[in-house]
């Protein structure tokens, strides 16, 4: 990440000030596979909000989906453009659904994402899937590299659009495999490849290459990364909007919930740290009390301006189970976007008379023992 210093932030009016000055809002969006479709609902409500204006979004894995496929949108047809970008998005995820040709023939009422009578019927699978998983890599059991995200992405973003947006500024994060370092790629240069990059799960995908370098998911380096919002981005709010749940109450003991704690845990891990930091940084410019100081290093002035709020869609998603991070059938994303919507509704209710104001979550909370 080129740490270059960001457009000084400009005085942004509440809701109640001026419709016509928008308030400038950074979004920071989590990768958690098909739970990215709650992610999906949060910004279509957030879209409908006028006095708010996305000025930059940091995205990882599924997040990163969601980026492109928001500032290919606003490029093409604003607001209504990004919600309708959005939405083929993840249509077209369901349609690449083993189930999607049965959910839409004649026995299609019978399959419903959510089901009970299902999961002893796909249990054996999803065991054969895992222990193909363990004992080949994705070059042996995947030699074409086949990937249905490439084709979800060229399908229904404009890639052209997203390297000349103009309307919000991208970050797209992915691991570098040989360094294990967070790399953010140039908006300017976007590729699908890049985005494919930072949703490469190891042991599903063989690694993107660009430019001779490989790549994994995101999320081991930065789910999402926060620091070139803060550094890059004229906004004072952000917005981090998490799928993934922080805690699980009760001892995970079964080999299937062990296996989605560890991953739970992983990729929360990179955001905890970066937040973390953040936080301790936060307090030692306070414990100066030198409110609006000239600091040497215009970073310090950047986080001492920064209002930071929470949408924790771990929380709401908490019941699901990780392992339902794969289920893509359409009746569940669209349960999803509903819940995501819902989250927002709920989250803008409480919390948009802070905006512009004040940070409506502690992040402080996260130095606590």
């Amino acid at each position: 990440m080129t740490r270059s210093t960001r457009p000084p932030a400009r005085q942004t009016p509440t809701p109640s000030d001026s419709p016509t000055s928008p308030l400038l809002l950074d979004l920071a969006l989590q990768g958690g596979g098909s739970h990215g479709a709650f992610t999906w609902g949060v910004l279509d409500r957030l879209l409908e909000e006028e006095w708010l204006e996305i000025a930059a979004v940091s995205g990882t894995s599924a997040g990163a989906m969601n980026a492109v496929a928001l500032a290919s949108g606003l490029m093409e047809g604003g607001r209504e453009g990004a919600r309708a970008t959005l939405a083929r998005l993840w249509r077209r995820v369901a349609e690449l659904s083993p189930f999607h040709a049965l959910q839409n023939g004649p026995l299609g009422g019978l399959v419903d994402a959510s089901a009970a009578w299902m999961t002893p019927w796909l249990a054996p699978w999803k065991h054969m899937a895992s222990t193909m998983g363990s004992q080949l890599s994705p070059y042996q059991f995947n030699p074409l590299n086949l990937n249905p995200l490439r084709q979800i992405l060229l399908d229904t973003v404009d890639f052209e659009r997203v390297r000349c947006c103009h309307k919000t500024q991208l970050f797209i994060a992915a691991t570098e495999v040989r360094t294990g370092a967070l790399k953010v790629f140039d908006p300017r240069r976007l590729t699908p490849d890049m985005v494919l990059a930072s949703a490469c799960l190891p042991l599903l995908f063989q690694a993107v290459e660009i430019d001779g370098e490989a790549y994994w998911d995101g999320g081991y380096a930065g789910n999402p990364s926060l620091m070139p919002l803060i550094v890059q981005s004229a906004a004072d709010d952000l917005l981090l909007v998490q799928i993934n749940p922080m805690e699980r109450h009760g001892l995970p003991t079964s080999v299937g919930d062990i296996t989605d704690r560890i991953d739970e845990v992983t990729f929360n891990a990179s955001l905890l740290k970066e937040l973390r930091s953040i936080a301790l940084l936060k307090q030692l410019i306070a414990d100066e009390d030198r409110p609006s100081h000239e600091y040497r290093n215009p970073l310090f002035q950047r986080v001492e301006a920064l209002r930071v709020h929470l949408i924790n869609g771990g929380e709401s998603l908490r019941p699901l189970g990780s392992s339902s991070k794969t289920n893509t059938q359409w009746g569940f994303l669209q349960q999803l976007h509903t819940l995501g919507r819902s989250v927002a509704e709920d989250w803008l209710t409480q919390n948009r008379g802070d905006m512009g104001k004040r940070s409506s979550w502690d992040m402080m909370q996260v130095l606590a023992p």
